[in-house]
């Protein structure tokens, strides 16, 4: 079966340029305002959209993406209300992927059989659950498969030779390089190193490979461009996000268009790379 996540990576690779993967946590800070970035992101250069699951320890997080989860769970974020949110896109949006990314647990808590159910309905095309390793795919990953969903993995620059081909077993839709050792956030990669190690995933695979963690402005998420098949920013998305909440907690006049104003930078970034380098 091809999923959307195969013919929007197929469609850019024809283009000629790599693909812009956004990231946003569902119901941050509330469900209105999130759903208003959600649909504008797409008209805003978003290629594929990954969409966090609210979760009270997101472990592999920085401070940014951490924050976010606490906002939408005090606004009253559950897991039923972020397939809420991805059935609402599809009524106007049935072309972009939305991956849900996050952890296993507020799946687990709503059953596995349930929860792909509910997710197939809402209009979710893959799954990143980080906490997940290979050893572990009967719990989630091989029903997911099963299902129809796309299931993306994460590699890490400790990620060797040997490991990658079980990362990779039932990896589908792409691989997402994580390009630096820490949360996310935290730092911002090199993209010499990111050229070596998306060249090094390659070897085993011909799925695209989407690279995150640590891009922060146009001209980085340009050299990730570059150098693999998408750029994923999250953290500095959610940023902006949180700079649009007042001192009283409230959320300011034009939010979503000052959010989405920003993310069309990032993307103009990404979108632009590879002409650029060819001049």
């Amino acid at each position: 079966m091809t999923t959307r996540l195969d013919k929007r990576f197929s469609r850019l690779k024809a283009e000629g340029r790599a693909a812009f993967v956004t990231f946003i946590t569902a119901g941050d800070p509330d469900a209105e305002l999130s759903f208003s970035v959600l649909k504008g992101l797409p008209g805003a250069g978003a290629d594929v959209i990954e969409l966090g699951m609210p979760f009270t320890d997101p472990m592999a997080d920085g401070p940014a993406i951490q924050a976010s989860s606490q906002r939408a769970l005090r606004s009253g974020a559950t897991m039923l209300k972020t397939l809420e949110l991805v059935r609402r896109f599809r009524e106007t949006d049935n072309e972009t992927p939305i991956v849900l990314m996050g952890y296993y647990n507020p799946i687990y808590h709503m059953g596995v059989e349930t929860f792909l159910t509910r997710a197939c309905e809402a209009g979710v095309d893959g799954l990143i659950v980080v906490d997940l390793p290979p050893e572990e795919d009967d719990e989630l990953c091989v029903p997911a498969l099963k299902a129809g969903l796309n299931f993306i993995r994460l590699a890490t620059p400790t990620t060797d030779d040997k490991r990658l081909p079980a990362v990779l077993a039932n990896t589908s839709g792409f691989v997402y390089y994580v390009s630096i050792t820490g949360i996310t956030g935290s730092a911002s990669p090199e993209a010499r190193n990111v050229a070596e190690s998306v060249a090094r995933i390659k070897r085993h695979t011909s799925l695209p490979v989407a690279v995150g963690f640590g891009i922060k402005t146009p001209e980085q998420a340009a050299d990730i461009a570059r150098a693999a098949d998408g750029a994923v920013v999250g953290s500095a998305i959610v940023d902006a996000i949180a700079r649009e909440i007042d001192a009283n907690g409230a959320i300011k006049s034009g939010a979503a268009e000052r959010v989405l104003a920003f993310v069309r930078s990032l993307a103009d970034g990404v979108h632009h790379a590879r002409a650029a380098a060819a001049e």
